[in-house]
This record gives C-alpha cells, sequence and structure tokens, in this order.
C-alpha cells in the first residue's frame, strides 16, 4: 500500500482543528490530527513544508520505521510542533492499516482489554452553588466521573469556568487574554469546593480537580493533604512539571491521587515521574505524544509502576483524536479513565464519527480504522480563526504567573 498524496485541512467550526489526511494507491484513506491550541499554522506548517514531501511513494504499512524516521530522521526532536506533526502521520497510518485489515484499530492493537471507556465531565461554575448545580446535571446525563471547577471570590476569571453561559473554551479570537490569579484565595476556596460537591452526590462518584499548574510543589501539598477527606480520584497538574522532583515533595504529605502529562510531548518528559511512582495517572495525549505508537511505549512503561492511563480529552483535540483514543483506552491493559468535553454539533457535522457516549462510558465503535472521517466541502465552510490561550498574571504584582 503506497503513499500517492497527502494534505493538511485547517478548518475552524467553533474552533481550529489541523487535520492530515493520507492517500494511498488501494484508495483508502487515512486521518490524523495534528491540532496545537493556540499554535495550529505552526504545526500545519511544518507537516507542509517538511513531513508531507517525505510521505509520497513511501509504504504505509511500515508505520514503525515511518515514526522512526520522523523522529530520528529529523535530528531536531521532541517538542509539541514536532510530535504533534508526527502523531497525525502515525494516526493516519494506524487509521489506513486497521482499514486495510477491515478491522477497528482497537482489534488491531490487540483487541479490548474491556467492554466500555470510563470517562469524566467537566462542571464548571461562577460560584460553589452553580458547580454543585452543573455536577448534578453531569450526574443524570449519566456520567459517574466528573470534574469539578469553580469561580474563586476575589478573582475576576478562573480557568476552566465560562462567562457567557456556553461551553468552556479558554482560547479566545484577537491577542491573548490576561487573567489575575491568587494562590492563597484559591487554597483557601478548593477545599470548600469539594466538601460541597461531595455533600451533594456522596461517596459513589468520582470527582477529579485540574490546578492548571498554578501552584508551588508545597502549596500542592498542602492542598493535596486538605483534599483528602472528599477523596478525590486525582489532582491533575498541581505544579508545573517540568522540575519533576517536585513531585516527590507533593508525594511525602498527600495521599491525594495525582495526574500530569497533557503538555508532555514524550516519554522522556514523564520517566523519572513514572520509574519513581511520583504520579498515579499519566495523561499524555495520541496528538501531543507522538501518535499511538510512541503513547504504547509510555503506557507500556507506566502498566510496570502500577501508573495508569488518563488522556486528555478537551475539545482543543478533534474527533479524530478522540477517536484514536478510545480505540487505545479500548485496548491499552492499564486504562485508568478518559477525558470527555462533547464537540459542538458544526464539529460533529465536519467529523461524522463511529464512537458513542452511553451512561457514563463511551465505545470507539466497530468501523475499519479509528471511525472517524472528515466532511471536507463542510469543513471548508469553516475557515481558521487565529486565537490564543490566555495569559495568567499575580493579582497583587502583575507578575506573569503559569495559566
Amino acid at each position: 500500500m503506497k503513499i500517492t498524496g497527502a494534505r493538511v485541512i485547517v478548518c475552524c467550526p467553533g474552533r481550529n482543528f489541523v487535520t492530515l489526511k493520507i492517500e494511498t494507491d488501494t484508495g483508502l484513506t487515512g486521518l490524523g490530527d495534528a491540532s496545537l491550541n493556540g499554535r495550529e499554522l505552526a504545526v500545519a506548517s511544518y507537516l507542509t513544508e517538511h513531513v508531507l514531501p517525505l510521505l509520497i511513494g513511501r509504504d504505509a504499512t511500515r508505520i514503525e520505521d515511518m515514526w522512526q524516521y520522523l523522529y530520528r530522521g529529523a535530528y531536531w526532536r521532541r517538542g509539541p510542533v514536532t510530535m504533534s506533526a508526527i502523531a497525525a502521520v502515525d494516526t493516519a497510518l494506524w487509521d489506513l492499516k486497521a482499514k486495510e485489515a477491515g478491522m477497528p484499530l482497537y482489534q488491531l492493537l490487540g483487541g479490548a482489554s474491556r467492554e466500555r471507556v470510563l470517562v469524566y465531565a467537566h462542571a464548571n461554575g461562577r460560584d460553589i452553588a452553580e458547580t454543585v448545580d452543573e455536577v448534578h446535571r453531569h450526574a443524570a446525563l449519566g456520567y459517574r466521573a466528573i470534574r469539578a471547577q469553580s469561580g474563586v471570590p476575589g478573582l475576576d476569571k478562573v480557568y476552566g469556568v465560562a462567562t457567557d453561559g456556553k461551553p468552556y473554551e479558554p482560547a479566545t479570537k484577537g491577542l491573548p487574554a490576561e487573567q489575575d490569579w491568587d494562590s492563597s484565595r484559591y487554597l483557601r476556596h478548593a477545599p470548600k469546593l469539594f466538601e460541597a460537591v461531595r455533600d451533594a452526590v456522596g461517596p459513589d462518584y468520582e470527582l477529579l480537580h485540574d490546578v492548571h499548574h498554578r501552584l508551588t510543589p508545597i502549596e500542592a501539598a498542602r492542598l493535596g493533604k486538605d483534599l483528602e477527606p472528599y477523596r478525590l480520584f486525582w489532582m491533575e497538574d498541581p505544579t508545573p512539571a517540568e522540575n519533576q522532583e517536585a513531585f516527590r515533595l507533593i508525594r511525602q504529605h498527600t495521599t491525594t491521587p495525582l495526574a500530569v502529562g497533557e503538555i508532555f510531548n514524550t516519554v522522556w518528559d514523564c520517566k523519572g515521574l513514572i520509574e519513581n511512582q511520583l504520579i498515579d495517572f499519566i495523561r499524555t495525549t495520541v496528538v501531543h505524544a507522538g501518535g499511538i505508537t510512541h503513547l504504547r511505549r509510555i503506557a507500556d512503561l507506566a502498566a510496570l509502576y502500577q501508573v495508569r492511563t488518563g488522556s486528555h480529552g478537551a475539545t482543543d483535540l478533534s474527533p479524530v483524536c478522540m477517536g484514536a483514543a478510545l480505540h487505545f483506552d479500548l485496548w491499552v491493559p492499564n486504562f485508568g479513565i478518559q477525558e470527555h468535553m462533547p464537540h459542538n454539533e458544526a464539529t460533529d457535522e465536519v467529523f461524522p464519527h463511529a464512537y458513542r457516549y452511553e451512561a457514563g462510558f463511551m465505545h470507539p465503535g466497530e468501523a475499519p480504522g479509528h471511525g472517524v472521517e472528515i466532511d471536507e466541502k463542510l469543513a471548508a465552510k469553516y475557515p481558521y480563526e487565529r486565537a490564543y490561550l490566555p495569559v495568567n498574571r499575580l493579582q497583587r504584582d502583575g507578575a506573569l504567573w503559569d495559566w
């Protein structure tokens, strides 16, 4: 099966997506997601200018060789742009190979390890009462695992909280929005949020929370300790993970499970965290961690240390990534949970898919490949719109902080 053509499709049905489509001499096509929130055109250019010319005429079935060729052959390795581009090619090739075999991707990976994939929803509110209402709403939709985020008294804008009544989407048109932050206010508020949520739903629901890299290691340790009575499923991204030793300090002070990794690009970003058992869940994604081929390596290393997967799955990733992730989730032995933010109607129309949600779980479907396609004519009606993620500044003095 020879590659005869490849092109990059950029569209914005509510938010920007970058899709790679590979064509072959058999008539089969494969899709890969290359979306990188706020830097989409950097990946599109990397693919168009540097990767696509290398694909034509190559054997589409040699997935491992292609991965090595694009990673080791480029010399300038790693980083979100390079790894998202490699992921797009890798995902498209797995899609092609499964289609050629006439089977859903999870079967090609080795078959299902479970019947369905546990997912968690996002419950966001401007205050605690509104967040509790959102938790109840998602519970009524069947979710058994729910991430809770709330506005913080005294702060105008807080991560995870929508201000216009629409589903939360941090990327904004124009220049980056600037938000304020105060760790002391947040540390006083977060335990109150989870006391209210746990009281409202009882012990049978899994509760999650995203700190979004905002705290110092000792602050994160204190928050984890304060949240222990509410039995969180995980506390996500408590501190910037570039300093992997920081998680050792957090681990020494709390038994709240720790999750990290949505911005990681290779196994080298999480190797120490996993080997030293400093985290409980690794959140690397298909698109930002080099595709299914490399994500398998990360999951295999994690399995040796009883670390489970919990892949990022927000709407900044296209349905192509969600479809591939669900096939991976159904197969991977050390699966933990999958993030689920439903895409808007326009996105679902541009990317028809076989995966489905039912009562707190998802399934990738039985279509050959990863089960996601693209309507190119419809995609063309949604041209790219430049958008940026926000930046964060400390409320007290305006110094730039981690968003």
